[in-house]
């Protein structure tokens, strides 16, 4: 259920940001939503309340499936922060040495 509500929630933030993108701001900006080549689809009042409006509405959806992921994710079980949690302690290890043979090895001498 939250995997499908995760991937609702990406592509509802993806099209926000998308449709935030597009609205003309009071300096301009982007602006790619209001320029006159939409003129032919909606004036720039109809594609001003349609942006307005989606804007609304997917900022909306956003709030709510951020509440509905927080609400599941707290119940897992974790309670608190994970900064919370002592680290556990790496496994001791024995340092490293070199097998002692039981019996020492008669010294080689080079043949010629």
């Amino acid at each position: 259920m939250a995997t499908v509500l995760l991937v609702i929630h990406l592509f509802v933030t993806l099209a926000l940001i998308g449709v935030v993108l597009l609205q003309r701001s009071e300096g301009g900006g982007l602006g790619i939503g209001s320029s006159q080549g939409m003129g032919s689809f909606m004036s720039g009042r109809g594609t001003a309340n349609l942006l307005t409006r989606t804007t609304a509405i997917l900022g909306t959806a956003f709030f709510v499936l951020s509440l509905a992921l927080a609400l599941l994710g707290r119940g897992t079980g974790l309670r608190g922060s994970i900064l919370d949690v002592a680290p556990t302690p790496p496994a001791a290890t024995a340092p490293a040495v070199p097998a002692v043979p039981a019996t020492p090895a008669a010294p080689s001498v080079p043949t010629n």
